[in-house]
C-alpha cells in the first residue's frame, strides 16, 4: 500500500482548557479537502497544530512520508503553504507582498529577487487577478482583494499543499465563490492538495471532494458530502433542526435551516 500524500497519526495539541486527541486523518494528492464543525469544535485548532502554530503534545503529521518536524522550516515552505484567515496586511505594495512568498527558495547570501522570483509571482498574480492592483497598498485593496493576493503569495511558494482557514468568512456571496472558484481551478489544473477550514456547509459541500466534521476536540466523521452532511448527523452535532436536499446541478447536499417559529407552525398544523 502506498504512502498517503499528507497523513495524521494519533494527533493531539491544544491550549489550557481545551484539547484535540487522537486525531488520524489522510489526504490523498490533488484533493479537495474541507474541516467543518461548530464553533469551538477544535477545527482551528488543528489548523494550528498543523501549522505547528501550537506545540504537538502527541502524535505524528508527515507530508510525503516525511514527518513535519523534522523538515526544516524552508523545507517546508518550499511544499506547504499557509493562507490564514485574517490577512496580515501593512504599507507593503501587493507585488512586495506576493514575492514574499519566493523566500523560501532565497540562497543564504540573496538579498533581492531575481528575474525568476518576479516571473513566478506574477504568474500567480495573474492567475489571482490581483496583478492589475501590483503598484497598490495591500490596505487600498478590498477583503476579497487582500484574499487573493494572500494566495497569490501562497502560491508563488509553489507548493503542493495548500492550507486555509476560513478563506471566505468575512467576504460577501460575491467574493466567497470567486475564491472558491479559483482554489477549485487551481486543484483542477495544478494538481494542487486543499486542506481548508470551513464554517459554510453548502459552500463546503459544493466545492470539497471529502469533509471532516470535528465536534468537542473529536473527529466525529469523515467522508464525501454525501456520507457526511446528512440530516441526523447535522443535528447531532450542531443541535439545529435541518433539511437536506440535492442541488440539481451539482447533485451535492444542500442544507436548509429550520426556523424555531416554523418549527412552532409545522407542529401546530400537525397537532
Amino acid at each position: 500500500m502506498s504512502e498517503a500524500f499528507f497523513r495524521i497519526d494519533n494527533f493531539s495539541c491544544g491550549y489550557p482548557g481545551f484539547k484535540l486527541s487522537g486525531i488520524n486523518l489522510s489526504l490523498e494528492k490533488g484533493s479537495f479537502n474541507g474541516i467543518i464543525g461548530p464553533n469551538g469544535s477544535g477545527k482551528t485548532t488543528l489548523f494550528r497544530g498543523i501549522t505547528s502554530a501550537i506545540a504537538t503534545l502527541e502524535g505524528t503529521i508527515s507530508l510525503k512520508g516525511q514527518q513535519l518536524d523534522r523538515l526544516s522550516l524552508k523545507e517546508r515552505a518550499q511544499q506547504m503553504a499557509i493562507v490564514s484567515q485574517f490577512v496580515d496586511v501593512d504599507q507593503v505594495s501587493v507585488e512586495d507582498y506576493v514575492l514574499m512568498g519566493r523566500m523560501p527558495y532565497h540562497g543564504r547570501f540573496q538579498f533581492f529577487e531575481s528575474k525568476d522570483d518576479y516571473e513566478i509571482a506574477h504568474n500567480y498574480m495573474q492567475l489571482t487577478d490581483v496583478l492589475k492592483h501590483k503598484d497598490k497598498l495591500m490596505t487600498e485593496l478590498s477583503g476579497g482583494e487582500q484574499q487573493r493576493a494572500a494566495i497569490a503569495r501562497a502560491l508563488t511558494q509553489e507548493p503542493e499543499l495548500l492550507l486555509l482557514d476560513e478563506p471566505t468568512s468575512h467576504l460577501d456571496i460575491t467574493h466567497q465563490v470567486r475564491i472558491l472558484d479559483l482554489l477549485h481551478r487551481l486543484n483542477q489544473e495544478m494538481g494542487l492538495t486543499v486542506l481548508m477550514v470551513v464554517h459554510d456547509l453548502n459552500l463546503a459541500s459544493e466545492y470539497c471532494d471529502r469533509l471532516v466534521l470535528f465536534n468537542d476536540g473529536k473527529l466525529f466523521t469523515q467522508g464525501t458530502p454525501d456520507e457526511v452532511l446528512t440530516f441526523d448527523t447535522i443535528e447531532k452535532v450542531y443541535r439545529t433542526p435541518v433539511i437536506t436536499r440535492t442541488n440539481p446541478y451539482s447533485n451535492k447536499p444542500v442544507i436548509f435551516l429550520v426556523s424555531e417559529k416554523m418549527m412552532k407552525e409545522t407542529k401546530a398544523s400537525e397537532s
